[in-house]
């Protein structure tokens, strides 16, 4: 997958398939449109009680093909382990200089799983301080990387309700996102997987 430049859209993400569960239908239709979306995992979900980190991670480039991603990694974070401090506010705000998104999907606020609240206020912490000077950062080309900030951050619902601000009807690729989701196969039961 191309590494771009810029992103029209970049959801964060504290796992593999937390995006494709709660915001799928939505990339989807912006990848369609012709949008660049990317995705960027906090964890390798090493926690799961299924599947293993590198069929995560094979799961989650299939899923990217699917959806028709421009672009997606992974930080690598300890999952049960989100913290919210500076060191990875750096590496969430360097993720976000060099892709300049104007649109961020972030984990709901509220949720069952502590990872989805902890890579929510990690997330909405280093999208505030993306945008000050202050703060320096490098890009992986060892220049310096300009302050950024998107002009929304629009949180996806997960196991708890809430009154949305936006709701995009998905019906025009609902298939294309069901893929998406079933690409992560190990975390699913199905009586027709391998």
């Amino acid at each position: 997958m191309p590494d771009a430049s810029s992103l029209d859209v970049l959801a964060l993400a504290a796992h593999p398939d937390d995006v494709e569960l709660c915001a799928g239908g939505t990339v989807c239709l912006l990848a369609q449109q012709g949008y660049d979306v990317g995705i960027c995992d906090f964890t390798k979900g090493q926690l799961g009680s299924r599947g293993t980190p590198e069929l995560r991670m094979e799961e989650a480039e299939r899923a990217s093909e699917i959806i028709g991603l421009t672009a997606r990694e992974n930080l690598g974070m300890m999952d049960g382990d989100i913290r919210n401090s500076k060191a990875n506010q750096r590496r969430v705000i360097e993720v976000v200089r060099r892709y300049r998104p104007d649109i961020v999907l972030v984990n709901a606020e509220d949720t069952r799983h502590p990872d989805h609240s902890d890579a929510a206020d990690l997330a909405t912490d280093a999208l505030y301080y993306s945008g000050l000077s202050e703060i320096e950062t490098t890009g992986a080309d060892g220049e310096a990387q300009a302050p950024w900030r998107p002009h929304h951050v629009l949180h996806y619902m997960q196991a708890i309700p809430f009154d949305p601000t936006l709701v995009v009807d998905v019906t025009p690729v609902w298939e294309r996102r069901i893929d998406a989701l079933q690409a992560f196969k190990s975390q699913f039961f199905n009586p027709e997987y391998d």
